[in-house]
This record gives C-alpha cells, sequence and structure tokens, in this order.
C-alpha cells in the first residue's frame, strides 16, 4: 500500500473512531470541517434530523487566491459563525474529520470563537 492510502485510510479510522463519540443536535449542531488541497468547506450539521443547517465555504470568495489557507480557515469560521448567529445557534460541537488539530482546523475554531460560538 502507497503512503498516501495508507495516510487516508489511518485519518478515516480516526475520523470513524471520533465521529462515534460527537453528535450533533438542533441547539448544538456538529460543525464539520471539511480541506482540500485547494479550498476549506464547513458546515453546521444537526445529526438529530439529518440535515445541514448552514454551510459556508471559502471557494466563492473573491479574494480567495489571494490569501493563504489558514487565514481562509479562520475566515470561514468568522463567516460560519455569523450565519449560525442569525438562526439563533450560540454553541457547537467541532468535528475534525481525523484531521489534527492544527492549522486550518484550529485557525476555523478560532474564527468561530471570534464570531461568538461557544464550542
Amino acid at each position: 500500500m502507497n503512503q498516501r492510502k495508507s495516510i487516508n485510510l489511518l485519518r478515516g479510522r480516526r475520523a470513524s473512531r471520533t465521529r462515534a463519540k460527537i453528535f450533533g443536535m438542533a441547539e448544538r449542531p456538529r460543525v464539520c470541517f471539511f480541506r482540500s488541497n485547494r479550498y476549506n468547506y464547513a458546515q453546521a450539521i444537526d445529526d438529530e434530523r439529518g440535515h445541514t443547517v448552514v454551510a459556508a465555504s471559502y471557494r466563492n470568495a473573491d479574494r480567495a487566491k489571494d490569501t493563504k489557507k489558514t487565514e481562509q480557515g479562520k475566515e470561514l469560521g468568522r463567516l460560519l459563525a455569523e450565519q449560525m448567529l442569525t438562526l439563533g445557534l450560540r454553541r457547537a460541537v467541532l468535528d475534525r474529520r481525523g484531521y489534527t488539530y492544527h492549522g486550518r482546523i484550529k485557525a476555523f475554531a478560532e474564527g468561530l470563537r471570534e464570531g461568538g460560538i461557544q464550542i
């Protein structure tokens, strides 16, 4: 098995372990963060109903090519927090999907906290 495949396999195992312990509800949704090589995506999910409450991405932003990816993560956290606050959601559970808590993930969480969301 090549190295990239084994890294993804191990990340998938970590994600499933974490996912078994995290559950989002209507008043405290699960905030799921996905990072690709190019963009960052995030969504708040109500697991009781199985619906995405709010979704945001940095893909359509005008300044997406001008900023670094960690800065994009922080800005995305602020954007998602703003959308969640308009719906009256003040608390959330962070699902980092098997990624380590540094870089873009950490910047995203800090952006959520700066935006007024309690994690």
